[in-house]
């Protein structure tokens, strides 16, 4: 992999050096033996913890978060996405040049991961970016009373499953997991919406945050990266904090019991 560009230079905190590119997937990368999904979370956040500014997560970012991005894209098996964040963010398909596409290959993946959309309602429209603007077919996970419409109306733009489990009308996410899982796709990478990520952290599914604090306060009534009818807590450790001349931070917290886990392994 090539360094980081201008305006990309990542600093590792408590170490001090620099972090280029290839040091980057290192400390991003996935558990090296995956028996199950391992989900990741990727957001940003302002200092006051709004994760939009003007209505969409890209007014917070710079172009340190937007490398970071592209990164954690080009590790994943697949993107998962929440219909409604498709639509504000005007969603395309993944797109890979031919080094990031080489190191896929090498780790035994597709050139390019998909992205799969969350949808239980399955009103969606084939016009939408996502379905005309990718290089490999898109995932629509939806419920069994949804998938035929869904099916039908989106036709070869995209693969379309059912992710039920005991209620036709609602998309289950270990159902979802286990369907990605299925298709060799484990290493999940989610990119909300702030309800998605809810509903992946209440479930017990989320292994680790990535989060981008931005250096800028919105104020307003800006949601958070996490929202839900249900509240939860779930204990996290940081594995490690990068930084960048613009003042951007850079996390990565693992779940308690995996962090004890990876360190059980590397001991």
């Amino acid at each position: 992999m090539s360094e980081s560009g201008p305006g990309t230079q990542f600093t590792l905190v408590g170490d001090g050096g620099p972090v280029h590119d290839d040091r980057l997937a290192q400390l991003y990368s996935y558990p090296a033996v995956l028996e199950r999904s391992w989900v990741r979370s990727n957001f940003i956040a302002s200092l006051d913890g709004a994760a939009t500014a003007d209505g969409r997560s890209g007014g917070l970012g710079g172009s340190g978060d937007r490398h970071l991005f592209s990164m954690l894209r080009q590790l994943a098996d697949v993107v998962v996405v929440g219909a409604g964040t498709a639509r504000v963010e005007n969603y395309g398909g993944v797109h890979l040049d031919a080094g990031p596409r080489r190191a896929r290959r090498g780790r035994g993946q597709a050139e390019v991961p998909p992205v799969a959309l969350v949808t239980r309602s399955g009103r969606l429209d084939a016009g939408m970016r996502l379905f005309t603007d990718s290089d490999v077919t898109p995932l629509v996970l939806t419920c069994a009373t949804s998938l035929p419409a869904t099916a039908d109306r989106l036709g070869e733009h995209a693969e379309v499953l059912d992710c039920s489990a005991h209620d036709p009308d609602a998309v289950d996410l270990d159902t979802a997991l286990n369907q990605l899982a299925a298709r060799g796709l484990r290493r999940v990478l989610t990119e909300g919406g702030p309800t998605l990520h809810g509903t992946f952290v209440q479930r017990g599914l989320l292994d680790e945050l990535c989060l981008t604090v931005s250096p800028m306060m919105v104020g307003g009534q800006a949601r958070r990266i996490t929202t839900g009818p249900v509240g939860s807590r779930v204990a996290m450790r940081r594995a490690h904090l990068l930084t960048d001349p613009d003042g951007y931070l850079y996390t990565r917290y693992l779940r308690d019991a995996e962090l004890r886990g990876q360190a059980a392994s590397s001991e």
